[in-house]
């Protein structure tokens, strides 16, 4: 079985020009050759500010940038055609698909329309702040563009369960509508804010029969249209579970395969709100690590000051491996994002060597890692450089990362671990410090008595040789990695 690592094809600064599909499809057996099994890609249908929309302001999920709607054909990253293009060039490499799928509100409708809510407290949404009134609100969405193509299904005030803006008063606010399918929000998991169903835009009702069996239906036509091999599920914290669980079923049942799934529930520092979510989406799902993210980065910032035996503390990965995807970094994450807390570059080899090289946790790479990226944003100028010799670090994975895992946690600023290798795959041994030169005696196994190890990383430049017990002390420079495998 060879190990999986998957990317996020895109960051929040992805240009605008339409050229993100092609892209993919260049470089696609490049990455497989790397080592890459899987690519997330970023929303594909239409948003609300057409051509510049990063695909999470929803307008229409059913244009794949294929009509004339938000003043654009193509989207942020560039039409229909050439996003099957794209799809087709991954699979063909060998790689699978991961589409990203933002279920919880849509924005941008066509038409207002007047309908009775209630204000409620926007920091304890449970909390009703004036009687039932009545506002003109963004809840008609008729796509008139589409004129009707792949689905007829209309959504009015009956689909959503809250909207943020009255346009007759011009007054923005919390508004939880009143329909027929329940008082106030939804069931969450989260409890922040009283209940965190409400995010943004018009929050879609789930406890609606026709929203869901529409779900149902965009579902498969979209599986049937660019054939995917799983989701990343977006801010999953404010839907409720059991919409996931009936979809994810469905879907599941659809394609007649196991569909992959990863959520996003960011929630640093609080791995027993991800276990909750988890015990309520009964597995169904993976999510990502923010915990062990955040960890990162904070060791990033810290330097030598930061205990390197506790890196993997109230961590996803340590107490759910099999369901956690783990990230140095994301669109969120990255400068002037919402969530901003990058890891420093200097670290980021040390950081994608502990989620790449050990046997917990899907690892996945940011798409600025490998390439490198410049952007502007909030008068202030942002180079992300990628991450020296990335390629190396996936493609050990992919080599080397295999067999029984020795752990040598025993010292604050230099941590260690051997994987032994199977029959098919030759082991490795990897060693990091945030400090001095490091140097530590690890088992890698007796095979390799005799043998000579040098750095794949190319950081070091000695040559080890195992002992006959199949010890070696394995050395690492000041503030590096390296990883530490067979001589050819």
């Amino acid at each position: 079985m060879q190990n999986g690592t998957m990317i996020q094809y895109f960051h929040w600064y992805t240009p605008a020009d339409g050229s993100l599909w092609k892209k993919v499809k260049d470089e696609a057996r490049h990455l497989a050759e790397t080592g890459v099994n899987a690519v997330w890609l970023p929303p594909a249908y239409k948003g609300a500010d057409g051509a510049n929309s990063h695909g999470y302001d929803v307008y229409d999920k059913y244009d794949l940038g294929e009509f004339d709607q938000k003043a654009s054909v193509r989207t942020r990253f560039g039409t229909r055609q050439e996003y099957i293009e794209a799809i087709n060039a991954i699979h063909d490499a060998g790689m699978q698909v991961y589409v990203d799928i933002v279920a919880n509100h849509l924005i941008g409708a066509d038409e207002t329309e007047k309908i009775k809510v209630r204000k409620v407290d926007p920091e304890n949404r449970n909390e009703f702040i004036s009687e039932p009134m009545e506002i003109e609100a963004f809840t008609k969405f008729t796509f008139p563009g589409r004129n009707g193509q792949h689905s007829d299904f209309v959504w009015d005030h009956q689909c959503f369960s809250g909207i943020d803006y009255d346009n007759a008063t011009k007054e923005t606010a919390i508004f939880s509508i009143l329909n027929e399918y329940g008082e106030g929000w939804e069931e969450v998991v989260d409890t922040e804010k009283g209940n965190f169903d409400y995010l943004m835009g018009a929050d879609v009702e789930f406890r609606n029969p026709a929203v869901r069996e529409e779900f149902r239906r965009w579902g498969e036509w979209y599986y049937n249209t660019v054939h995917f091999d799983g989701f990343r599920l977006d801010a999953v914290k404010h839907i409720t579970p059991d919409f996931f669980n009936t979809w994810l079923d469905q879907m599941r049942g659809y394609a007649q395969k196991e569909l992959f799934a990863v959520g996003e529930y960011w929630a640093p520092g609080q791995p027993d709100l991800l276990l909750r979510y988890i015990e309520a989406t009964n597995g169904k799902m993976s999510l990502f690590d923010a915990s062990l993210h955040h960890n990162l980065h904070e060791a990033s910032k810290a330097g030598k000051d930061y205990d390197l035996t506790t890196i993997f503390n109230d961590t996803l990965v340590a107490v759910k491996p099999l369901l956690a995807v783990t990230v140095v970094d994301n669109h969120d994450t990255q400068p002037l994002q919402a969530l901003e807390a990058p890891v420093e570059p200097w670290f980021k080899p040390l950081a994608y060597a502990l989620i790449l090289l050990r046997k917990d946790g899907y690892p996945c790479i940011f798409y600025p890692d490998i390439y490198g990226t410049k952007y502007t944003d909030k008068d202030q100028e942002i180079y992300l450089p990628g991450v020296e010799n990335i390629d190396k670090l996936i493609s050990a994975r992919d080599r080397f990362a295999y067999g029984q895992q020795r752990d040598y946690f025993d010292h604050v600023n230099c941590i260690g671990w051997t994987r032994e290798g199977d029959g098919e795959h030759p082991g490795c041994a990897v060693i990091l410090s945030n400090g001095e030169d490091g140097a530590k005696h690890m088992e890698i196994g007796r095979q390799y008595a005799g043998k000579k190890f040098v750095d794949y990383y190319g950081k070091h430049d000695a040559e080890i040789v195992i002992e006959e017990e199949g010890w070696a002390t394995f050395l690492c420079r000041a503030g590096s990695v390296s990883v530490w495998v067979l001589g050819e």
